[in-house]
C-alpha cells in the first residue's frame, strides 16, 4: 500500500479537516473583532465530498482524523460527519477541538456517532479572564460540559490553553490543580505569529520551551510520543491523575516529528500550518471515480513538503488567523 511520507522520511497518518472558517467566540489572539466572512469565499465541502476525501487519506494511511474550525460545531450536519468518519475504512481515531458552547447539548450524540477524542479549548479557569480573553461568558457552562463527558467515560479528553504573557500566564497553578484529580490533558500552546496578530504577538508571546523546563524542575517526565499523535510534548507526574502537554512551535527541532497534513474548509491541502501554498482538491472530490487521481495528486505534493516552517523569521505564510485554517 501506498504510504503519505515525504523526502525527509516523514509520514503522516494524521489529518485535520477543517470544517468551517466560521466561529462565534472573540478570542483575543484569533479574531478579536469576530469573524467576518470572507467575500466571495465558496461553501464548506459537503458530506459527500468529505467522504471521497477521506477514503483518499485512509487508502495511504491516514488513520485519525481532528475535525476542525473556525468552530465545527456551528456546522449542523456535524454529527453525520461524525458518523461518516467512524464508518470510512481504516480511520480508527475521529477527534474533534471545540470552543465548547454546544458540549452539553450535543457532546452524547456526537460519542454515539463515533467520535473518539475531544479537545476544548479552555484558557483560563477564572471566570473573568476567560471572558475578557474569548469575550464570552461562557467558562461555568464548559466546565461542566468537561465533567458530564469525564462522568460519561469520554475515551479521550483534553483543554487547550494558548499561553498569553500578561493575560493568563498566572493561571497555569490553577491548571495544575484541576489536574491533580481529573484524568484529562491539558495543553499549553505557545502563541503563533499570524498574519494579522504581529502587534499582539509582541505583547503576549511567552516561549513554551521556559514553562517545559519549570515543569521538569518541579518533577514533571516527558513521556514517549505515540504515531499517531498531534504535536504536543507530554509530561506525567506521580502526584497527578491528569497530564501535560506542550505545544511549542518555536523549538529548534519541532518540525522534525511532524506526522500531520492540513484541508480546509473549502478543500484545499495545506502541506504546513505556514505554508505559502494551498493546492485545491475539491476538483477532484466530484465523483467516486476520481480517487486513483486524487491519491496520486496527494502523493505528487508530499514531495514538496518542507523541511519546516519559517516562523522564526517572520513569515506566516497563507494564514491570516487560526479559524482560517483550524491550527
Amino acid at each position: 500500500m501506498a504510504v503519505l511520507a515525504d523526502r525527509y522520511g516523514r509520514h503522516f497518518p494524521y489529518l485535520r479537516l477543517s470544517l468551517l472558517e466560521a466561529c462565534n467566540f472573540r478570542c483575543s489572539y484569533c479574531l478579536p473583532e469576530g469573524y467576518r466572512a470572507t467575500p466571495g469565499l465558496p461553501a464548506p465541502l459537503h458530506a459527500d465530498e468529505i467522504a471521497r476525501l477521506l477514503r483518499a487519506f485512509a487508502a495511504l494511511g491516514m488513520r485519525k482524523l481532528r475535525l476542525t474550525g473556525g468552530e465545527p460545531t456551528l456546522r449542523k450536519d456535524l454529527t453525520a460527519i461524525i458518523a461518516l468518519a467512524a464508518a470510512s475504512p481504516g480511520v480508527e481515531k475521529v477527534a474533534l477541538t471545540t470552543n465548547g458552547c454546544l458540549l452539553r447539548k450535543r457532546r452524547a450524540e456526537w460519542q454515539a456517532a463515533g467520535l473518539t477524542a475531544l479537545n476544548v479549548s479552555v484558557d483560563a479557569l477564572e471566570r473573568e479572564r476567560f471572558a475578557r480573553i474569548t469575550g464570552h461568558d461562557r467558562l461555568d457552562d464548559i466546565l461542566l460540559g468537561i465533567e458530564e463527558a469525564l462522568a460519561a467515560g469520554f475515551p479521550s479528553l483534553k483543554l487547550n490553553a494558548v499561553l498569553l504573557r500578561g493575560l493568563n500566564d498566572d493561571q497555569i497553578p490553577a491548571f495544575l490543580d484541576y489536574l491533580r484529580t481529573r484524568p484529562v490533558s491539558v495543553r499549553f500552546i505557545e502563541l503563533m505569529q499570524t498574519g494579522t496578530n504581529r502587534a499582539y504577538f509582541e505583547r503576549h508571546h511567552l516561549r513554551a520551551d521556559a514553562l517545559e523546563a519549570q515543569l521538569q524542575a518541579d518533577g514533571w517526565q516527558p513521556l514517549p510520543r505515540a504515531g499517531d499523535a498531534g504535536p504536543a510534548r507530554e509530561y506525567a507526574h506521580p502526584d497527578y491523575r491528569g497530564r501535560i502537554g506542550v505545544i511549542a512551535p518555536y523549538s529548534r527541532d519541532f518540525c522534525a516529528g511532524c506526522n500531520r497534513l492540513r484541508v480546509t474548509a473549502q478543500g484545499d491541502l495545506r502541506l504546513c500550518l505556514f505554508g505559502n501554498v494551498g493546492i485545491p482538491l475539491r476538483p477532484l472530490l466530484q465523483h467516486d471515480d476520481q480517487a486513483d487521481e486524487l491519491q496520486a495528486t496527494l502523493i505528487s505534493q508530499l514531495g514538496l513538503k518542507a523541511l519546516g516552517h519559517g516562523l522564526h523569521r517572520g513569515e506566516t505564510g497563507l494564514t491570516p488567523h487560526l479559524a482560517a485554517i483550524g491550527g
